[in-house]
Order: structure tokens, then C-alpha cells, then sequence
């Protein structure tokens, strides 16, 4: 921290379903001087935000409700034709061609009333390549996953449902799990317990400025508490919440058509350790907040860390700390 001067920094690692260690350090607001508690404090977690919808989509795929290599217009019938056919396993690895941000997109400050909205950003720019070709690490993907997930929810109502993306989130993966604090990162909201975001410029920690993360809910658009997150990475573990060759699927590498493998699953990212050890989880970086979340499961061992300050680089802490851990595990 007196590296970094994060503001605020939350710390939760559990093993096999309890917190072994849970700290909160700094302050969530400057102003106030209000410490971090990892149990309350909600941080952006950005893109480990992918990981939570990939448990979403999970879901629908074991109630039969997706087929993850149907044609994307199977369940957005309003994406146009590029050419070439994009699937949900596509677009969940990184492998569908489409494109990530671009100029001061990340800084977004438009509200969307509505997820199917978001893809107005790109919807109509060409594949970047074409699809199952290259692994290239797109956020907007997920938009088109969320829409695919609201749409599917409910097919029967022909795509008109009272099913949101994010309702269904909510009483999928945040409710069953008991993840009471994390939620959307709603910008035209007051939010009890949402720390304050800074950045670090020119050598000073400063407010960061405002943005509306609505443009990309499933891909980066949620807040939470590290210590939510390990009931999540929890329910990870083994066969429960999901099915175990759900588990195994979601978490197995992609492969390029050539047969090169991308290091990321089904909204999991695969890392393998010098020590011989395989995590699974995912990073997070948002305007004024950094996360790493990991997950091992052979110890059933999860950690997550997060600051509410960018950039941050933790300098592989969450990697020792896992070690750590998993080493001196009872």
C-alpha cells in the first residue's frame, strides 16, 4: 500500500467453504476516512464481472435453454450479417472477431436503460478476424452474451419478457449463493457501502472521473465485496451450484481452428503456475478499482484482492498469497 498509495484495499481468502483470512486496509473514501471492510466495502470488480455472468449462462445452458455453438442470431435476431457465424462459445473465449474498446470508450458516462442498447457501440463494425481464428480479448462480446442470456431466459414469450439480464443474475447467482453485496454498479444510484474511485496521475492519487458502466454490465459492470466473491469461487469448486462437467467445460482452454490453445475457458482464465499449480479465475481492471480473483481447486482455495484506485499492480501478491495458503493448508 505505501507502494502503491491505494486508497483502499480489500483482502478474502477462504478454503474448503470458510474465510481463513478476511482484512480490509486503507480507506474507501479519503474524505471521510472510512476503513474498508471486506464483509461490506463494494469495489468495481470489472472483468472478473465476466466470470459471475459466465455462472448466468451456465445455468441456461444446463436448463437446455443454449446451445453454446447455435448461431448468435438464433438469440439476438437483430445482429446483422458479417459475413461470418459467431457462437456463445465463441464470444465467451475471446474467439468471435469481435472488437474490444476504442478511444475513450472506457470512459463512458452514457446511461442505458437497457442491455440490448449497449450494442449500438459496435454492432455495426466489421469482425476484426474471422471467428475461431485468433484470441483477441473483446469486453463487447459480452454484451452480446447478456442479450443472448436476457433473450433465452424466457424463449416462449417469443423475446419479449419481464426476464432482465439482470434480474436473472440476481436470482441465479447472486441470491442462491448468498452474494448479498454485489450488484450493478449503477451510476444514477446512491449505493450504501460503494467505496470512492481514484487514480493515480503524475505521482498523486486523484478522484477518478465519472463514468456509467451500463454499456457493459456482464462484461465489466459490477461492484462486489472480496469476500462475495469467495462464496462464488466456493461454489466452484466441485459438482453443486453447477454440474461437474459444467465446472470442467467452463474452465478447459479454448483452442484456436488451428488446435492453439487461448488460456481461457468459458469466462475463466486459466494460470499456470511455475509451481506447478493450476489456478482458475480472472483479473479486473476498471476506472478506479483493480481485482484479481483465483481459485484452486484441489485445496478448494480462493482469493480475492481488489483496490479502489487505477492503475494498480499488485506485483504478483495474489499469486504469493495463494501459494501461501494452499502450502500451509490444514
Amino acid at each position: 500500500m505505501e507502494k502503491t498509495q491505494v486508497p483502499g484495499l480489500s483482502v478474502s481468502i477462504s478454503q474448503k467453504g470458510e474465510l481463513v483470512f478476511s482484512k480490509g486496509y486503507g480507506y474507501t473514501d479519503l474524505e471521510k476516512k472510512t476503513p474498508v471492510d471486506p464483509s461490506k466495502s463494494m469495489f468495481r470488480i470489472g472483468s472478473v464481472s465476466k466470470t459471475l455472468t459466465a455462472a448466468g449462462l451456465a445455468k441456461l445452458y444446463e436448463e437446455g435453454k443454449v446451445d453454446l455453438d447455435a448461431p448468435i442470431e438464433r438469440y439476438v435476431p437483430i445482429w446483422p450479417d458479417k459475413g461470418a457465424t459467431i457462437s456463445l462459445r465463441q464470444l465467451a473465449g475471446h474467439l468471435a472477431g469481435i472488437r474490444h474498446y476504442k478511444g475513450l470508450e472506457f470512459l463512458s458516462n452514457v446511461h442505458y436503460e437497457e442491455v440490448v442498447d449497449g450494442l449500438g457501440i459496435f454492432i455495426n463494425d466489421p469482425l476484426i478476424n474471422t471467428p475461431g481464428t485468433e484470441y483477441v480479448y473483446s469486453s463487447y462480446g459480452w454484451n452480446l452474451i447478456s442479450v443472448a442470456m436476457e433473450n433465452a431466459a424466457a424463449p416462449e414469450a417469443g423475446f419479449l419478457s419481464d426476464v432482465s439480464f439482470l434480474s436473472y443474475m440476481e436470482s441465479e447467482v447472486f441470491g442462491p449463493l448468498g452474494m448479498n453485496h454485489t450488484q450493478p454498479d449503477y451510476a444514477n444510484q446512491d449505493i450504501p457501502n460503494r467505496v470512492s474511485f481514484y487514480q493515480f496521475q503524475d505521482g498523486k492519487v486523484v478522484e477518478a472521473p465519472t463514468v456509467d458502466n451500463s454499456y457493459k454490465w456482464a462484461g465489466g459492470g459490477f461492484i462486489g465485496t472480496t469476500e462475495d466473491l469467495c462464496k462464488f469461487g466456493q461454489a466452484h469448486m466441485k459438482e453443486g451450484f453447477l454440474k461437474a462437467g459444467t465446472l470442467k467445460e467452463w474452465m478447459t482452454s479454448q483452442k484456436t481452428i488451428a488446435g492453439k490453445e487461448t488460456g481461457y475457458g468459458i469466462g475463466w482464465r486459466i494460470f499456470e503456475r511455475p509451481s506447478g499449480k493450476t489456478f482458475y479465475g480472472h483479473s479486473g481492471g476498471s476506472v478506479g478499482g483493480i481485482t484479481y480473483f483465483l481459485i484452486h481447486q484441489p485445496s478448494e482455495t480462493v482469493l480475492a484482492i481488489t483496490g479502489n484506485m487505477d492503475p494498480l499492480n499488485y506485483g504478483g501478491l495474489q499469486f504469493e498469497l495463494m501459494e501461501m495458503f494452499i502450502d500451509n493448508a490444514k
